[in-house]
């Protein structure tokens, strides 16, 4: 069988780097518009100030929120995928992006041996970090202020995110790694990325099955393999998931968000909810 789930990873150069070492991008956009699944040389420091959602980090998916602050190295695929629920009031979404040339850190190399020792440390990562505590909230303000700052004034606050994630790397939480060339770990991404995309709609295991690149009883065998469940088990708590979210986070109805995650029947909605969260939508709303 073809293996066609190589060209799924979107490469893509970071936004104006040919000439300049840095860019701190500010973003406020609807959450739609957000780049999918995708990998560059530059290396990423992503700041969420509004939204929520759940992300790709290499071999990894899982939930994000507000506050949250990672270090992408570079050639690193991830994407951020946001709940439109989750937004400012003109249904945008806000985060700081700092793209770094890799040639910016072994032009610094030849400085001082205080500021070596800071590169190497960042040269050597090789996952996803996010930060906790006071590092988290020191490296908040640093971004915040590098928008209103000029290119010197930026570049000094760079060098002290440097220095917070070189003393913080081995403290900060890893929430990916490089993508296997493993091809039954591409596939799970790959199943994963699907659920991810389309667990709102009706989905049908022909579906799952072609996107990922196989046949539909060899996909199901695959996923209880890999995973321990079945597909349909696994969306089915992705969506359980979700709406427990958007129960806490806004103020649609019961009909409403169990429409959006995919449930076509309120009733059975409510029957799924309790059995996995041990309580109605409504009980855990007001819990």
């Amino acid at each position: 069988m073809k293996d066609n789930l190589l060209p799924s990873i979107k490469y893509c150069v970071a936004p104006d780097l040919d000439n300049q070492d840095f860019l701190v991008h500010h973003c406020l956009f609807p959450p739609q518009q957000q780049i999918t699944f995708h990998q560059h040389d530059a290396l990423e420091i992503s700041y969420i100030i509004k939204g929520s959602g759940k992300r790709i980090m290499g071999n990894t998916l899982g939930s994000f929120s507000k506050g949250e602050i990672a270090y992408v190295p570079s050639n690193m695929p991830h994407c951020w995928i946001f709940e439109d629920f989750d937004a400012y009031d003109d249904g945008t979404i806000e985060n700081i992006s700092i793209f770094i040339s890799p040639k910016l850190l072994d032009t610094l190399n030849s400085f001082s041996p205080e500021i070596c020792a800071v590169l190497s440390k960042i040269q050597h990562i090789d996952k996803v970090i996010v930060f906790e505590d006071a590092t988290l909230i020191e490296m908040q303000k640093l971004m915040v202020l590098m928008l209103n700052q000029n290119k010197i004034e930026q570049f000094s606050s760079l060098v002290k995110l440097f220095s917070l994630i070189a003393a913080n790397n081995e403290k900060g939480k890893i929430i990916g790694s490089k993508v296997t060339q493993d091809r039954n770990t591409r596939r799970l991404q790959e199943a994963h990325r699907f659920v991810l995309t389309n667990f709102h709609k009706e989905v049908n295991l022909d579906e799952a099955a072609k996107f990922v690149g196989m046949e539909r009883s060899s996909f199901s065998s695959f996923f209880k393999k890999m995973t321990g469940q079945s597909f349909f088990e696994f969306l089915t708590l992705y969506r359980i998931e979700s709406s427990a979210q958007m129960l806490l986070k806004t103020s649609m109805t019961v009909a409403e968000i169990s429409s959006s995650v995919g449930f076509n029947d309120v009733p059975h909605f409510n029957r799924v909810f309790k059995k996995i969260k041990q309580t109605t939508p409504t009980a855990y709303r007001n819990s």
